[in-house]
C-alpha cells in the first residue's frame, strides 16, 4: 500500500510539468545518477538509482569554473535530502532518490509558498526549527552571489558583466539586508540591525517573508534553472526571469564601469514599470561625456524614461527613476511612478507619498527661478537637486523628503558630485530617431533667447556628438 501512496505523490508532482519538461529533469537526474540513456530509465532498476552530495559536486566541478558556489551546492542537496517520502525515515539516507530530486523541483519551480518553505528552511539549515536572523542573512547573500555567479557564467548578463559593473560584493549584502528588512516578527515588529541577527524567526514568519518577498522564489528559480542547468531553454510562463537583467546597450567597449553593481541593477529593475525592465541604455557618463550641466541636458533631453545615479565625493551612491522624458521649464514634470533610491552604504527605493506632485523638474539659463535637476522636495529642499553650476548638489530631507518619504541620500546634505551616469530605460521614444543629438537650445528656444538677450554665447553649439551606433551591444 505504501508503494501506491508514494507513486501517486509523485505522479502529481510529475504531471506539473510538461512532457519536454519531464524528460529534461529525467535527464539531469539520469546523469548525476551515472545511469544513462533513457532505455535504462525504462527499467525498474533505473528507479532505484540515486544522487549524492559527491556527484552534485562533481557535476559543478566538471569544468574548470563551477556554475554555483560551492556552499549552494550543498544547499541545494539539503534541500534534496529534506524530502520525506511516505514509508521511508526520513533524512537518513545520504542518498537523494529520483522521488525526492522530482518533488524537490516541482515544489521550488512550481510550488507555492507552503510548499518552498519547508525545503527552504532545510536549505538554510539542515537541522529545522526556528532559525537565527544570522542564519537566514547568510542564506540570502549566498543565493544573490549564486545568481550573480550563475548569470555571468551561463553568459546570461545581456551585455552587463562583471568588468563593467562595479564590484558585487558590497551590492551582494546590501541587497540581502534590504530583503531581511522585510522580516516581520508575529506582532508586526520589524527587528533592525544586530538585533535582526540574533532574532529566532519560526517557520510562519520565514513563510510569511517569502511570500512577501518574491526575490527569493525568483533567485532560487534562476539558480536551479542555470546552476544545474535544467529547464533552462524552455520558454518561461513568468516575465520575473525573463527581465530579471535588462539588456545593457552603450557601455560595451568604452573602458568604464558604471556605477552600478549586479545586485543593484537586478533590484533597481525590478521596480520600473514592467514595461519598462527589458532594456538599459546609457545616455550619459560623467567620465566619458565630460562633467557639464549643458552636456547633461544634451545627453537626457526627450530620451524617454530614464534612471539617474550619483556619486558623492564619499562613496555614497544614490539616484532617481524619471517616468517621464525630461524637458527643460520652469514647472515640475512626471508622474507618481517616479521615485528615489540609494545603493551604496544601503540598497533601497522610496516611492511617492502622495504628499505633493513634485516628481521631477529641470531648468536652466533662467534668471527667476532655480537652474539644475532636481527630484522631491520643494525647490531648496529636494530630495536630490544637482545644481546647473555643475558638481554641486543637496539631498535635503529634514527628516524626510515629502515627496518620496526618503531620507538624506547622500554623505553631507549638500554634497559634491564625483560621478554621474544616466541610463533611459525600455524603448527611446521615436522622435529621438537617428537625427543627431539636439543642443539643449534647440530643445528650449527661450533658453537661447535668453541667452543672447544677455550677451552670452551658445556654450551648446558644437557639443552635439553623433548617435552611438551600439545597436551591436547585445
Amino acid at each position: 500500500k505504501m508503494g501506491n501512496a508514494e507513486s501517486n505523490a509523485y505522479q502529481n508532482h510529475l504531471s506539473r510539468f510538461l512532457p519536454e519538461e519531464q524528460s529534461d529533469i529525467d535527464g539531469l537526474f539520469d546523469t548525476l545518477s551515472g545511469s544513462s540513456g533513457s532505455a535504462g530509465a525504462k527499467n525498474a532498476k533505473a528507479a532505484k538509482k540515486t544522487v549524492t552530495l559527491a556527484a552534485l559536486q562533481a557535476s559543478q566541478s566538471a569544468h574548470t569554473r563551477e556554475p554555483l558556489p560551492e556552499p549552494m551546492t550543498v544547499r541545494l542537496y539539503n534541500g534534496m535530502k529534506s524530502i520525506d517520502l511516505p514509508g521511508k525515515s526520513s533524512g537518513q539516507s545520504e542518498q537523494i532518490a529520483k522521488e525526492q530530486f522530482v518533488i524537490f523541483m516541482s515544489n521550488l519551480l512550481k510550488g507555492n509558498a507552503d510548499e518552498k518553505i519547508s525545503i527552504i528552511m532545510r536549505m538554510i539549515t539542515k537541522t529545522g526549527g526556528p532559525l537565527k536572523g544570522k542564519q537566514i542573512q547568510e542564506f540570502t547573500e549566498d543565493l544573490i552571489t549564486s545568481v550573480v555567479h550563475v548569470l555571468s557564467y551561463r553568459k546570461e548578463l545581456k551585455g552587463w558583466s562583471l568588468e563593467n559593473t562595479r564590484d558585487s560584493s558590497s551590492g551582494v549584502k546590501a541587497l540581502a539586508s534590504e530583503l531581511l528588512s522585510e522580516l516581520k516578527l508575529p506582532d508586526g515588529t520589524k527587528p533592525m540591525g544586530s538585533q535582526l541577527l540574533e532574532t529566532h524567526f519560526d517557520h510562519s514568519v520565514i513563510e510569511d517573508w517569502v511570500y512577501r518577498v518574491p526575490q527569493i522564489s525568483v533567485f532560487l528559480s534562476v539558480v536551479i534553472r542555470q546552476g544545474l542547468h535544467v529547464l533552462h531553454s524552455l520558454p518561461d510562463q513568468t516575465n520575473d526571469i525573463l527581465n530579471l537583467v535588462p539588456h545593457c546597450k552603450g557601455i560595451k567597449g568604452r573602458g568604464v564601469a558604471s556605477l552600478f553593481d549586479i545586485p543593484a541593477i537586478i533590484y533597481i529593475n525590478s521596480h520600473l514599470p514592467a514595461e519598462l525592465q527589458h532594456k538599459w541604455q546609457l545616455l550619459f557618463s560623467s567620465r566619458l561625456h565630460g562633467e557639464s550641466f549643458s552636456q547633461l541636458c544634451a545627453h537626457i533631453v526627450n530620451k524617454g524614461p530614464c534612471i539617474m545615479i550619483l556619486r558623492d565625493s564619499d562613496g555614497f551612491l544614490f539616484g532617481g527613476f524619471a517616468s517621464h522624458s525630461w524637458e527643460v521649464k520652469p514647472q515640475f514634470q512626471g508622474d507618481n511612478r517616479c521615485f528615489l533610491f540609494s545603493v551604496f552604504p544601503t540598497l533601497a527605493v522610496y516611492t511617492y507619498t502622495g504628499y505633493n506632485d513634485h516628481y521631477m523638474y529641470l531648468n536652466h539659463g533662467q534668471q527667476t527661478m532655480p537652474n539644475g535637476l532636481g527630484m522631491g522636495g520643494q525647490h531648496g529642499y529636494f530630495g536630490l537637486w544637482i545644481d546647473s553650476d555643475y558638481g554641486r548638489g543637496h539631498s535635503k530631507a529634514k527628516p524626510r523628503c515629502t515627496t518620496y518619504n526618503s531620507p538624506q541620500l547622500s554623505a553631507k546634505e549638500e554634497f559634491t558630485l564625483d560621478a554621474m551616469e544616466v541610463w533611459a530605460v525600455g524603448d527611446m521614444p521615436e522622435s529621438t530617431g537617428r537625427k543627431g543629438k539636439k543642443s539643449i537650445l534647440d530643445v528650449d528656444p527661450q533658453a537661447q533667447a535668453l541667452l543672447e538677450m544677455a550677451g552670452k554665447s551658445r556654450q551648446s553649439e558644437g557639443l552635439r556628438e553623433p548617435m552611438e551606433e551600439d545597436e551591436e551591444d547585445e
